[in-house]
């Protein structure tokens, strides 16, 4: 394996594992503070709202940056957040959760950018999907022990410790990123001096979103479901926990899978065909998630749990290596286009907390991941029927845009 792509999965495994301890941690303190499931939900959209916009800003603000200062800038943002939280935990009032949002929104625009940036420029068009499985492997490692990390912190030790914990695991990739700086200086930065504007990249955007709207629709499903594995999901996992410790393993169950299904991934090198398999596999994803309405036994659920997150561990890895696709085929304008795949996460976790709160009043949670399973083998279904074979790029309005 190519070891620029090793050192990068090893320091964003320790990031991750920071964020998966924050990820089950804060909806659950805030729930327990609002006393509100769709209160929890609206103030989690919010740091979405905030990574909608810088979205729109980013494509020409880090026109130029390069993936180490990106990812610093990743850094900086994951301390920050966790300084935030420790503020929140003692003042726990709105504006403040509105703030960590916002830092937490920024955070993972910067982590998303720094991530295509990387697979764009440095790894060729056949091995894009390995190398963004075995990235998904260090991912999913990190998320799976994250909830289980920060569970027993919260439950055993305390709030503020379950975030310095966090702040640990950050600090690790940090001196892990600085090392592989110091030895590497091809990724020197450039900051632009263009003239940006927010309202051309709309319009670039609606240029894009014609040609490549099924992968952007496949996005926005998939992370809406993932948005309700990590709010709601993180709420049904601790009720289940108090019965049965067993039922605590929910969340971390969704994640296990993407450790070794991302292996197998990198193995197949696939470069073809990457669109379909997606939507094969979100379909399957749906289809089980649907099912979780026949039964309430916990083991059924973990069940579930586990294979929704084998199918998707195998769809989230062919989306990445489709945009990494479309980014190198744009060249100096690629920024754009991590522009638009970014937002539709943003714009998923906008929708996912709040839609997924508005229904767990209704229905429940279990019943919750039932709504959404329907709702994406529906999309999925209708996306396998209508997407074309090669999604087509206006290269020469394109090559405009500078």
């Amino acid at each position: 394996m190519n070891r620029k792509v090793v050192i990068l999965s090893v320091m964003l495994f320790f990031l991750y594992l920071g964020d998966g301890i924050l990820s089950d941690w804060v909806p659950s303190f805030i729930q327990g503070s609002t006393k509100s499931s769709i209160t929890m939900g609206l103030i989690i959209s919010f740091s979405s709202v905030v990574g909608f916009l810088a979205d729109l800003v980013f494509p020409g603000l880090l026109k130029k940056l390069k993936t180490k200062k990106l990812m610093l800038m990743a850094i900086g943002t994951s301390l920050l957040f966790c300084g935030i939280l420790l503020w929140m935990i003692a003042w726990p009032i709105l504006l403040l959760f509105l703030f960590s949002m916002a830092v937490w929104g920024l955070y993972y625009e910067f982590l998303g950018f720094g991530s295509q940036q990387f697979v764009s420029e440095s790894v060729p068009l056949q091995s894009r999907s390995g190398v963004w499985a075995i990235m998904g492997v260090f991912r999913s490692l990190a998320y799976f022990l994250g909830p289980i990390i920060g569970s027993y912190v919260a439950l055993s030790i305390g709030n503020s410790e379950t975030v310095w914990v966090a702040v640990a695991s950050v600090i690790v990739g940090l001196l892990i990123w600085l090392s592989w700086g110091k030895r590497n200086t091809n990724y020197a930065t450039e900051i632009t001096k263009e003239r940006f504007l927010i309202w051309q990249e709309v319009k670039r955007w609606k240029t894009l979103s014609v040609h490549v709207w099924p992968i952007l629709v496949i996005s926005v499903v998939m992370g809406i479901v993932d948005a309700t594995f990590w709010t709601t999901g993180t709420v049904l996992s601790d009720s289940m926990a108090r019965d049965n410790w067993l039922g605590g393993m929910f969340l971390p169950a969704y994640m296990l899978p993407m450790v070794f299904v991302g292996i197998i991934v990198a193995k197949w090198g696939i470069y073809r065909g990457k669109k379909k398999i997606a939507e094969t596999f979100m379909l399957v994803a749906g289809l089980l998630l649907a099912a979780l309405s026949f039964n309430d036994s916990s083991y059924f659920m973990l069940l579930v749990s586990l294979l929704s997150g084998a199918a998707l561990s195998i769809a989230w890895p062919m989306t990445e290596a489709v945009y990494s696709d479309i980014t190198e085929r744009m060249g100096y304008e690629g920024k754009h286009m991590m522009g638009l795949s970014s937002s539709t996460l943003s714009l998923a976790y906008i929708i996912g907390p709040v839609m997924a709160g508005g229904i767990a009043q209704l229905v429940g949670e279990r019943l919750t991941f039932s709504v959404m399973g329907i709702l994406m083998a529906l999309v999925a279904l209708i996306l396998l029927i209508v997407t074309p074979r090669k999604l087509r790029l206006p290269q020469s309005e394109i090559q405009a845009w500078d």
